[in-house]
């Protein structure tokens, strides 16, 4: 097949959708299939000032077609949704400027919700058949955050989902809570949608050993550890953890250390000052390649959703600890699958994200039953090898595919 995967995000650019993409574009490319990567230059979080300028690169058989485009990371919400409306156009006058065969599949990652528009243009003009990830739900999810409160706004986004679910051919989800959201809020028939969970490829990890180089590097050498690392973004409600940072100072080696970068990074940074804490760091994104080999210098890996959300979302960060063999501490909304996954893999403590004193109780509890942590560890590694490999997803992933031709 002949695979064109449309996405905001992608490598060098560290984002858990754009590590997703990369992903799946390796392992299709594995499987023997033609793949085409549209995406825009990448200019945020990009781990030691790397840049690749737009234009048309091979990188690893995979033909990744880069388009410069309006900035829509770290910048304000008006830029960001004026960018992502010209973003389709940018990127399907590089499609057909650069791809000239026929192609089969055009796949999108969605939000941004706008890229539905290329891949719908793809469809038209290529005949491909049309497959849309949808990971979260774009306008409600910033409905719910307080981000888009114009009604005109609202409605007109509203109208743009409603129109890409019924023009594309196939959705896929990530969670069951997904698909019944699609069933029950928005009226798409179940036979359109598949449920294909976030994969990760579980060999970086496997092969990962802890060193304590990371440890060493930031001066946490005896001290325990819980780890954020990724994009720190307003749907995360992070400042609760600077707040349970500030009631466990009596734990002299307790240590947040966050590896990030991101909109709230001056809101969280601000809110450490001012409650004097010296039990928090953040430290810059790390790389693809040595994620791995630093979630293996920390004790747990901690991760959230604030209750302001309605729509379902399973953070991707969840299966990076888990494949990892990291413990886990998610508070998360109740609309999301995560707290399930921590549950029935046993991996770590999960509760619902509005509940202060109850995530509190947590974070001491993991703290303090650390005879548990090796358990936590290996329940969390055996989950996501069972669930979330790279090749367990694409083997489903694959199917979808031929079913639509």
């Amino acid at each position: 097949m002949r695979i064109l995967i449309i996405t905001d995000s992608y490598p060098p650019e560290v984002r858990s959708s754009s590590h997703l993409m990369k992903e799946m574009a390796d392992g299709l490319t594995e499987r023997g299939h033609r793949v085409y990567v549209v995406t825009s230059w990448p200019e945020h979080h990009v781990v030691g000032g790397r840049k690749i300028y737009s234009g048309v690169n091979v990188e690893e058989k995979i033909t990744v077609i880069r388009a410069k485009a309006l900035p829509h990371h770290n910048v304000s919400f008006i830029l960001k949704g004026i960018s992502q409306l010209f973003l389709p156009y940018i990127f399907f006058r590089q499609i057909k400027r650069n791809i000239r065969e026929e192609i089969d599949i055009v796949f999108v990652h969605s939000p941004p919700l706008p890229l539905a528009i290329a891949a719908n243009l793809v469809k038209n003009r290529y005949g491909a058949k049309f497959c849309l990830n949808v990971q979260d739900f774009f306008p409600q999810n910033a409905v719910d955050l307080g981000v888009l409160r114009n009604p005109f706004l609202t409605s007109f986004f509203r109208r743009m989902e409603r129109w890409a679910y019924k023009n594309c051919d196939f959705i896929i989800t990530p969670s069951d809570s997904h698909k019944k959201f699609l069933i029950e809020k928005r009226g798409v028939s179940s036979s359109k949608i598949n449920v294909v969970s976030h994969w990760i490829d579980i060999k970086p990890f496997k092969e990962a050993k802890t060193t304590g180089r990371f440890r060493g590097l930031y001066g946490l050498k005896d001290k325990f550890v819980f780890v954020f690392g990724g994009v720190l973004g307003p749907s995360q409600g992070l400042e609760i953890f600077l707040k349970i940072a500030s009631n466990l100072k009596k734990y002299k080696d307790i240590v947040f250390l966050f590896s990030a970068e991101g909109s709230e990074k001056n809101k969280l940074l601000a809110l450490k000052e001012s409650l004097k804490l010296d039990n928090v760091q953040f430290r810059p994104l790390v790389s693809k390649e040595d994620y791995p080999w630093f979630l293996k210098d920390a004790d747990v890996g901690f991760l959230s959703l604030t209750s302001a959300n309605t729509t379902p979302a399973v953070p991707a960060k969840l299966m990076g600890y888990m494949a990892a063999g990291l413990p886990v501490l998610a508070f998360l909304h109740k609309e999301s699958d995560g707290i399930k996954i921590v549950r029935e893999a046993d991996c770590g403590l999960a509760t619902v994200s509005d509940d202060p004193k109850e995530m509190l109780k947590l974070t001491e509890k993991i703290y303090l039953e650390k005879e548990k942590l090796k358990k936590y560890g290996s329940n969390s590694f055996e989950y996501a090898l069972s669930h979330f490999t790279k090749d367990v997803c694409l083997d489903k992933i694959e199917r979808i595919f031929e079913s639509m031709l």
